[in-house]
């Protein structure tokens, strides 16, 4: 089912409008490139932003991580787990939480390991970026939160991440909510070329398989997050305080070398660890997704997405595909509501 949506700020419409590989697919500029400034009356319609905040973020250890998390809602409510993408963080979710909340549900939003507050709990643990790592570790957050069953959403490493939850657990996911869709991939179809112009949208990977990408992503992290915040989501006027209180996730000690192995392993230039070989193979099947799902996107994403049409059939169970207008972007933190979870409950 297709079907597009006016844009309203407090309906759950969109977990935001990410990205196709946005899941991997933010877009950003050359190393040394100065992103343009802008303020909230440049080329947008969207409304001024505004700066509100989380409670404390809370730490817990869930298998190889201390996890940092804000808690918002009932703690006997349905658990919702929002989760976020590279370059950004919790914040992507601080005015859709409360909504969510005052519809009864117990939110939980994690920062991803190599951001913010999670640490790791070993510094003998390699530094791992791979697509199943990242599953296990909210896996391990459920077990450690003791939530048995949850609602999972996500944009860009996040709607992967919730991708693969909801494919090889369906057990633990009660429903999906996907920026930009089915975003599971493998190495091997990563091995395959595209034509110079989509090539073109992936020059930062190219650049991260380089000595130089990663000297200067470590260098640049926060100019290098702000171009692909600018390129990504060309109509969010976001201001310096928006921008600066998510680039604090950025300065987590692991952040570029987690960052970094992510996008090596993709291209086959670093290897993965053994003990989630299997579960590799059986993502790179691109197994079929049966939990009831909504798929997003927005009609102003700046970074490279997929036709819905062409992974409407990894959706088996109940599912729908809704288009965010009015100039909905790669991330945006305000578009969430509770209505898109209650109709595929």
């Amino acid at each position: 089912m297709y079907e597009d949506t006016p844009y309203d700020r407090r309906r759950f419409l969109g977990i935001t409008a990410m990205t196709m590989a946005a899941a991997h697919l933010s877009t950003r500029g050359v190393a040394h490139a100065q992103p343009r400034q802008t303020t909230p009356s440049e080329g947008s319609t969207m409304p001024p932003p505004t700066h509100p905040a989380f409670g404390p973020v809370k730490q817990i250890e869930a298998g190889l991580l201390n996890v940092g998390y804000v808690e918002v809602g009932a703690a006997n409510g349905r658990a919702v787990l929002l989760l976020h993408g590279w370059p950004y963080d919790i914040y992507s979710y601080v005015d859709v939480a409360p909504v969510l909340a005052a519809a009864g549900y117990r939110v939980l939003v994690p920062y991803l390991r190599g951001y913010g507050t999670t640490r790791f709990l070993s510094n003998a643990t390699p530094r791992n970026g791979q697509q199943a790592v990242l599953a296990v570790d909210i896996l391990a957050l459920m077990e450690a939160l003791h939530i048995d069953k949850a609602i999972l959403a996500g944009y860009d490493w996040g709607a992967r991440t919730a991708n693969i939850l909801a494919a090889l657990w369906p057990e633990r996911c009660k429903a999906l909510v996907a920026v930009s869709g089915y975003l599971i991939g493998s190495r091997e179809s990563n091995q395959r070329p595209l034509p110079p112009q989509a090539e073109l949208q992936w020059w930062y990977q190219f650049y991260f398989a380089t000595e130089r990408g990663q000297a200067g992503y470590e260098q640049y992290r926060r100019d290098f997050a702000k171009l692909i915040w600018q390129l990504a989501s060309p109509q969010w006027a976001f201001d310096a305080a928006t921008f600066d209180r998510s680039a604090a996730a950025f300065d987590n000690p692991d952040h570029v070398r987690i960052v970094i192995h992510n996008y090596r392993w993709r291209l086959g230039l670093a290897e993965g660890e053994p003990q989630y070989d299997a579960l590799e193979q059986r993502l790179a099947q691109g197994p079929v997704i049966s939990v009831p799902t909504i798929t997003l996107e927005g009609d102003a994403n700046g970074a490279p997405h997929p036709d819905a049409r062409a992974y409407a059939k990894q959706f088996a169970g109940k599912y729908a595909h809704r288009v965010i207008t009015g100039g909905g972007i790669h991330v945006r933190r305000d578009t969430l509501g509770p209505q898109p979870l209650s109709a595929m409950l």
